[in-house]
């Protein structure tokens, strides 16, 4: 896998990877009609020439598929905005979803999508810009709010495991004694003002990394079917450059968290919890 060579005078691209598990239809459309504005914006203010878009679709309905394909045939795409659809065979996870388009990456950029976001209209603007100015980031991580305007902690330190219990099972009187640790890990100390900040783990939900960095890291590891992969992929492209949080660039994230989700969902975050640790180190206070 390669990305293309630095040319001065060769077009900045940019590719993005959105992976579809019977979604909602309603919010893709709302995530590629802000994700298009963005580009326009991005491209006015010359940061980018080509967005290339990749909805990825892991659902298992034929009538999802349908209607997901239906969406993105239709979309009025124009010179600088493409998006393809592609149906995956069998459902591999998250991780393996945004993998399967790695090998056809032709970008300087590339950004890792969730189908329940909305982007703000400078926000691949302000996104690119600290790539291109900074050869030394790797990756940027955007300033992320929830439906209810309230920001949302999605770039973290890394996690313990009494952290881990205490987000998805204590009950809110008991968070509320650990309100401090559980605040440092969430980097509120460090992401809630107006400057940017280093960090060590970024969300899944939106990644724009610098192509080049993503492929040296080999991308997901295709082992973690649902959660922390995002954190492990994290940690290895600490390895090419820095990841930086920037509050300019703003999104709305429609999710929810894995303990609001059900028990199937629970199931995939023990044992990909599990797995992270076993990787990375155990830490457990």
């Amino acid at each position: 896998m390669r990305a293309m060579q630095s040319d001065p005078e060769a077009p900045t691209q940019l590719s993005v990877s959105i992976v579809l598990f019977n979604s909602s239809l309603a919010l893709l459309r709302s995530t590629l009609q802000s994700l298009q504005r963005a580009s326009w914006v991005a491209q006015a203010a010359s940061c980018v020439d080509l967005v290339t878009v990749y909805v990825v679709d892991n659902s298992i309905e034929q009538s999802r598929r349908k209607a997901a394909k239906s969406i993105v045939e239709d979309w009025p795409c124009d010179d600088i905005f493409r998006i393809c659809y592609r149906g995956l065979a069998e459902n591999r996870g998250f991780g393996a979803g945004h993998n399967s388009v790695m090998g056809d990456l032709q970008s300087d950029f590339h950004l890792v999508l969730n189908p329940d976001v909305e982007l703000s209209e400078d926000s691949l603007r302000v996104g690119i810009s600290t790539l291109r100015e900074d050869s030394g980031v790797a990756l940027v991580s955007p300033r992320v709010s929830g439906e209810n305007g309230r920001q949302e902690f999605l770039c973290k330190r890394y996690p313990s495991i009494l952290v881990l219990l205490l987000r998805a099972f204590a009950p809110r009187f008991i968070r509320r004694i650990f309100y401090r640790r559980l605040g440092r890990y969430e980097m509120r100390d460090s992401c809630s003002g107006s400057r940017e900040a280093e960090i060590m783990l970024a969300s899944g939900c939106f990644m724009l990394v610098r192509t080049q960095a993503l492929l040296k890291a080999g991308g997901f590891n295709d082992d973690y079917f649902l959660y922390f992969e995002d954190f492990d992929l994290s940690l290895r492209l600490g390895g090419y450059g820095r990841l930086v949080f920037n509050p300019a660039m703003q999104i709305v994230h429609h999710g929810g968290y894995a303990a609001s989700k059900g028990i199937l969902h629970m199931k995939y975050f023990l044992r990909s919890g599990f797995m992270f640790f076993n990787q990375h180190g155990w830490r457990w206070i």
